[in-house]
C-alpha cells in the first residue's frame, strides 16, 4: 500500500487524478440521496409555517451561538427518544435555513422544546441560567431583555425564505411587522391577524411578561414553537406502538 502511494506522489498528473476519483466518490455518496429525497422525506399536511416573531427569535438563537452547544436531533436511540421524545423526522426542518440540527450537546437537545415548561421559566433561565439550574454551564443572556426587538425588516426575512423554498404569502410578507407585533401582544388588534395567517395552535401571549417587545420575546416565542410545527412525529410514535 505504502509503495503504490510512493509511487503516486511521483507523478503530479496521477496523483491529481486519484484526488479527484476519491472525491467524485464521497461527492457521489453525498449527493446521491437528494435524488430521492421525494421518498425519503415524510409528508406532513399540517405543517405551519414560522411567524415573523418565531423566525426572528430563530435569527436570534443562531446569532447567540446557542447551536453550539445545543443540537435539535433526537437520534432513533432509544436513550434519546426516552429522554426527549420522539426521533426527529426530516419534514420537521424542511424550513429551516439552515438546519440547526447540530451534534454538541453541552446542553440538552431542543427539538421538543416547545412548551415544554411556561415562559416565565424561559425568561429566568435565560436571564441567568443558574437561578434555575445552579450546575449550568450555560452563560446568562441578559440584554435579550432589555433590547428592544426590530420588526420593521421581518417582510424583507420572510421574502428571502420564500426565495428558498418556504411558501410564505404575499399577505403574510405584508403584515410581518403587524404579526410579530401581534403575537407578543395578545390583547393588540393585531393579535388576531396572526391566528388566522399561521394557525389556532400559534402562541399567542405576552412572552417576556413586559410590554415593550424585546429580543427575549422573539426567543421565547422561537423555543416554544420548537417540535410543534407538525404532530406527525407523534403520530408515526403511536403507530409504531400499535
Amino acid at each position: 500500500m505504502f509503495g503504490f502511494h510512493y509511487r503516486l506522489e511521483r507523478s503530479a498528473i496521477g496523483l491529481v487524478a486519484f484526488i479527484v476519483l476519491v472525491a467524485s466518490i464521497g461527492g457521489f455518496i453525498e449527493i446521491a440521496p437528494l435524488f430521492t429525497i421525494d421518498e425519503t422525506v415524510e409528508i406532513a399536511e399540517d405543517m405551519r409555517l414560522y411567524t415573523p416573531l418565531e423566525l426572528a427569535g430563530r435569527n436570534i438563537y443562531i446569532r447567540e451561538g446557542c447551536y453550539a452547544c445545543h443540537s435539535q436531533m433526537i437520534r432513533t436511540l432509544r436513550d434519546d427518544v426516552d429522554r426527549y421524545g420522539p426521533y426527529s423526522l426530516a419534514v420537521e426542518s424542511s424550513y429551516d435555513h439552515p438546519q440547526l440540527w447540530g451534534s454538541k450537546r453541552t446542553g440538552p437537545d431542543l427539538a421538543r422544546m416547545g412548551n415544554k415548561y411556561s415562559d416565565a421559566w424561559h425568561v429566568a433561565h435565560l436571564y441567568n441560567p443558574r437561578d434555575l439550574v445552579p450546575e449550568s454551564k450555560m452563560p446568562a443572556y441578559r440584554w435579550l431583555l432589555r433590547d428592544q426587538l426590530r420588526i420593521d425588516d421581518l417582510g424583507g426575512h420572510l421574502a428571502a425564505m420564500r426565495a428558498v423554498g418556504v411558501p410564505y404569502t404575499d399577505e403574510q410578507i405584508a403584515f410581518a411587522t403587524q404579526d410579530a407585533y401581534g403575537q407578543a401582544n395578545p390583547d393588540s388588534a393585531e393579535a388576531s391577524g396572526v391566528m388566522e395567517r399561521y394557525g389556532a395552535a400559534t402562541n399567542v401571549r405576552l412572552f417576556d411578561g413586559t410590554g415593550p417587545l424585546t429580543d427575549m420575546d422573539a426567543l421565547v416565542a422561537y423555543l416554544q414553537m420548537l417540535g410543534t410545527l407538525t404532530d406527525v412525529a407523534h403520530e408515526e410514535q403511536a403507530d409504531e406502538v400499535e
